[in-house]
């Protein structure tokens, strides 16, 4: 047996470290009209992202993923949205979800759709990951729910 490879355990976390970042990122954005995703992303890779004396900070994020994930979520938006629209029960629409629900799907889809190098089962646990820090009910089932069946749908 031999000992876990530290280089990709790092790396692994560093974008654990960027998914939480970004969906924080795409949450601000939404909430604030008059945000650009280019002047959020410059926020949090001035003043979050890698935050050593930040008793907040959950670690060191891989700063490129992060900004591909804010930047090709704020261009692909009503794709996203389309496709998260697309699996929802008949009674759900879109504005039902919460700003965070919104964004950890957003952000999820987004890799799904646009990061083929990352395995999907490898994207779907991350954001069941995600959600966990923001919800302690079903919404990671939730999650896990809608991002599976996008994934089956998108990467076939």
């Amino acid at each position: 047996m031999t000992a876990p490879n530290p280089l990709i355990d790092n790396n692994q976390n560093r974008r654990s470290v960027a998914r939480l970042n970004a969906v924080q990122a795409l949450y601000q954005l939404r909430m604030s009209a008059d945000s650009v995703a280019d002047s959020v992303v410059s926020e949090f890779k001035d003043h979050r992202l890698n935050a050593s004396g930040d008793p907040e900070s959950v670690g060191e994020a891989d700063e490129k993923h992060f900004s591909k994930i804010v930047e090709g979520v704020n261009t692909r938006a009503k794709e996203i949205d389309d496709l998260i629209a697309s699996v929802l029960r008949d009674d759900w629409k879109i504005e039902r979800l919460e700003h965070i629900l919104l964004s950890i799907l957003r952000a999820g889809v987004f890799e799904i759709i646009a990061c083929d190098d990352i395995p999907v089962a490898v994207v779907v646990d991350e954001y069941i990951e995600v959600t966990k820090a923001f919800y302690d009910g079903s919404e990671p089932g939730f999650v896990n729910g809608i991002l599976d069946k996008l994934a089956k749908k998108c990467r076939a």
